[in-house]
């Protein structure tokens, strides 16, 4: 008995042996100088049709997807579907309207500190009141600003973004669980 790439088949231990049998040419060699011959069982497993293109370039799937699968399609599509609302797009145009001028602000704040520390180390070493300088001041001023950006970015979050955010949300988990037909 021979498979279908020529191999004699049976004969011994079944297909668990390790015994292999050959058919009198060389294990490396086929007919045609240059090919490679395979002594691999599973060489002729797209004869059953696995993994082949059906003629259009892209290989057929040979599962179904599962349904875990088809739910994270669904739950994808229902994300993608709330990030392109007018809901969506006013929540992120308004954080983006407080925290792009209060990083540019700050940053700018930060930076002029650092470089008139170092190149005008006379200003910062003036004398504010007794042993504190204008350094001083400016380093605790950087502290300051810091509380009061972040206590602005938490009111205006509060007051313009959490709700809208907050409806948002319950407003994706009950697409979501339409999209998985109710479950969870």
């Amino acid at each position: 008995m021979h498979s279908s790439n020529g191999r004699p088949g049976g004969g011994g231990g079944g297909p668990e042996s390790t015994v292999e049998h050959y058919d009198g040419r060389a294990a490396a060699l086929s007919e045609t100088p240059g090919s490679v011959r395979y002594d691999d069982p599973w060489y002729d497993a797209l004869a059953s049709g696995w993994g082949e293109s059906g003629g259009t370039g892209v290989p057929v799937r040979a599962v179904p997807p599962t349904r875990e699968e088809r739910e994270q399609k669904a739950a994808a599509d229902v994300y993608l579907e709330v990030q392109r609302s007018a809901a969506f797009q006013e929540v992120r145009s308004r954080y983006r309207r407080f925290v792009v001028p209060g990083v540019a602000g700050f940053f700018v704040w930060y930076v002029g500190y650092v470089v008139t520390a170092t190149t005008a180390p006379g200003l910062m070493a003036r004398p504010v009141a007794g042993a504190v300088n204008v350094a001083m001041v400016a380093g605790l001023g950087q502290f300051l600003t810091t509380f009061l950006l972040t206590w602005a970015y938490a009111r205006h979050a509060r007051l313009r973004r959490d709700r809208a955010a907050l409806e948002l949300r319950w407003d994706t988990q009950e697409l979501t669980r339409g999209a998985r037909g109710g479950a969870s």
